[in-house]
Formats: C-alpha cells, structure tokens, sequence
C-alpha cells in the first residue's frame, strides 16, 4: 500500500514536469520491457519499435492517471497494450505489400502515389496527432496551474504586450528572471510578481511591467515545469539563452 502511494505521488509530480516523467519511465522500464515482451512473446530489446511504443504509451497513462479511480500501474499496462494492438494492426496492414514503390490507386483511386510514400505520409499524420494530444494536454495542465494562481489564459492574453517598447521591456524581465531559479520558483508557488526586484534587475520602468504582471507571471511560470511544447513557443519571445529575440 506504501508503495502504491509513493507510486501514486510521482505520478502526480510527472504530470507537469517532462524531468520527472522521464526519471518515472527510466525507473519503470523493466515494468514496460515485461508488459511488451508479454505481449510479442519475445524479449524486449532497445530499438523494437514495440518498446518505443509501449514507453509511449506509459507517458500517456502518467498523463491520464487520476488517483481516484484506482492503481497506476494496472492502467499503464492497459495503455500499453492497446499502443501495441494498435500498432499490430498498421502492421497487418501492410502485410501483403511486396513493393514500397508499387502504385496500387485503381482506377478510382486519385492518390496514385508510391506506397512507401503514403506510408510515410500516415506516420506523419500519426506523429501529428501525437503532438497535438501532446499539446493539449499540455495547455490543460498549464491553464489548471495559471488558474490556482488566479490567472486565466484569457487574462494572458488581454495583457499581453501591443507595442514593441512594452514587449521590450517584458523581454528583459524574462531575460533577468529566467537565470534565477529561486524567483522562478517563488512566482510559481504564490503567484506574486517581484516587480521592483524584475525592474531593477532589467533596467526597465517598474510602471511598464506593473501593466503586464499577469502575462509575466504565466510566462514565468512557463519556465518552471516541464512545458517543453510551451517553452518551444517562448523561444519566439526571448531567446532560448537570454534576451536575444529569434
């Protein structure tokens, strides 16, 4: 029971922060390796698309987990499994191919492309789909984070910079804050805004970062869990090292 717990406890922590859902499916790759070989019936090696697929999917079921209806562990292995049905039936699929470069459109058929590449056009769309779950789950995590804090993603919005001078001026904050893991820490825990600390530090108008304290707030926060998709975005608005803009 004390296990299940502890357990139950990283899996919450994972949720919003990539590091500890990567440490999460470290620890549990044998977990995964078992689950995957149990359904091939072969040993899982590094490599199988199948274990790919089925650490993949254990992510998911970090993602998805709620605590209220019951043990992690039986849901991972349910995900997992399903992953793999799934990808066992894109391969029966294509069982019968004899050739990538055959043409097989008949004389209905207006995509008369090689089959190597509508093969490669349904692993994008698939990749697609991923990144956009991905995404959303991502941004629901986000949203819930903003909303405890007392900030919405409305509110991120109507504050957001509208004149380059502003935008300016919020770069350097972030700049300043992003290099001071205890500021960022401290923003995200109680949602309060050291303006005069970020005006001083930037060398910018207090008065000028007072008018956009939710929007810093939300991006600040951006920088303390594991938005990986979301910081992607950020780069547009402070470099990925600093203040220069990309």
């Amino acid at each position: 029971m004390r296990r299940d717990k502890d357990l139950a406890a990283r899996v919450r922590a994972a949720k919003g922060d990539s590091r500890a859902a990567d440490g999460l499916v470290r620890d549990y790759l044998p977990f995964i390796k078992a689950e995957t070989a149990r359904f091939t019936g072969r040993p899982a090696r590094e490599g199988d698309d199948e274990l790919g697929i089925a650490m993949f999917a254990f992510h998911e079921a970090v993602l998805a987990y709620d605590e209220a209806r019951g043990a992690f562990l039986p849901l991972a292995s349910t995900s997992v499994r399903n992953r793999l049905i799934d990808f066992r039936r894109r391969e029966r699929r294509h069982a019968e191919v004899t050739s990538l470069d055959e043409r097989r459109g008949g004389a209905d058929d207006e995509d008369d492309r090689p089959l190597v590449e509508r093969l490669a056009s349904e692993r994008d769309e698939i990749g697609e789909r991923e990144t956009r779950r991905a995404s959303r789950a991502e941004i629901a995590e986000f949203a819930r984070q903003l909303e405890s804090l007392g900030v919405s993603l409305a509110d991120v919005a109507e504050n957001s910079p509208r004149q380059q001078r502003t935008l300016e001026a919020c770069r350097g904050a972030l700049a300043y804050a992003r290099g001071r893991q205890e500021l960022l820490d401290r923003v995200a825990e109680t949602g309060k805004l050291p303006i005069a600390e970020l005006a001083r530090g930037a060398g910018v108008e207090r008065k000028t970062l007072e008018r956009h304290r939710r929007y810093l707030v939300a991006l600040l926060v951006a920088y303390t869990n594991g938005y990986d998709i979301i910081r992607g975005h950020l780069h547009k608005i402070v470099g990925p090292t600093g203040g220069d803009v990309r």
